[in-house]
């Protein structure tokens, strides 16, 4: 067998290796629950996990283009690295009858200042599939509007958006200055794509 071939074509719906025994949630938050599941496997037996489950759907990023052909992205001070990003507008819903497109029109709004008569959804993602059940949602806006932004957490109360040329924004992904994972999706793919178009 050389070493392009496989004993089998990939199938990520294919037979569970291990047996679930139990579930219960221990923690619940606006965003997120977490689960513990109970699971077994003849061989070793049975064992615990910890599961991160995403309330009110998927969470959501925005790669805006302005008319001039420029990013923009939101400076954000992160808690858990304690240490600050470059981020696409994103987030969650805030209640289970907002729609994925309607928190990407409220974060673009609310955080970039920007609104948008163009919007298409071109990735969907799983966040941490070794312990999240979490998905994010990317939607490409165009046709930029300014308009007024909002406050925001104590975190960053009012950050400050940053506009980049995508030649800017992709030297910023390589040399590691973009390190949040939704934005470095989000412009590689835009960099990538025929005539960075992601419209068609």
């Amino acid at each position: 067998m050389s070493s392009s071939e496989t004993y089998r074509p990939f199938d990520p719906w294919r037979t569970s290796p291990v047996k679930e025994e139990s579930r219960k949630q221990i923690v619940a938050t606006h965003y997120f629950n977490v689960d513990q599941v109970s699971l077994s496997t003849p061989k070793a037996g049975q064992f615990d996990r910890f599961v991160l489950q995403g309330n009110n759907g998927d969470g959501v990023g925005v790669l805006a283009l302005t008319d001039d052909g420029r990013i923009p992205l939101v400076e954000q001070y992160r808690i858990p690295t304690h240490r600050w990003t470059l981020e696409i507008p994103g987030g969650h819903a805030e209640d289970p009858k907002e729609t994925a497109l309607d928190v990407a029109k409220r974060k673009l709004h609310e955080e970039a200042g920007y609104t948008a008569t163009s919007y298409v959804q071109f990735s969907r993602f799983l966040n941490m599939p070794s312990f999240a059940a979490h998905h994010t949602a990317l939607f490409f806006a165009t046709h930029l509007s300014p308009a007024d932004r909002a406050s925001f957490g104590p975190e960053t109360p009012r950050p400050d958006v940053r506009l980049y040329t995508l030649d800017e924004a992709y030297q910023m992904v390589v040399n590691g200055t973009i390190v949040d994972a939704k934005t470095i999706i989000a412009i590689l793919r835009l960099y990538t794509a025929p005539d960075h178009n992601l419209g068609q």
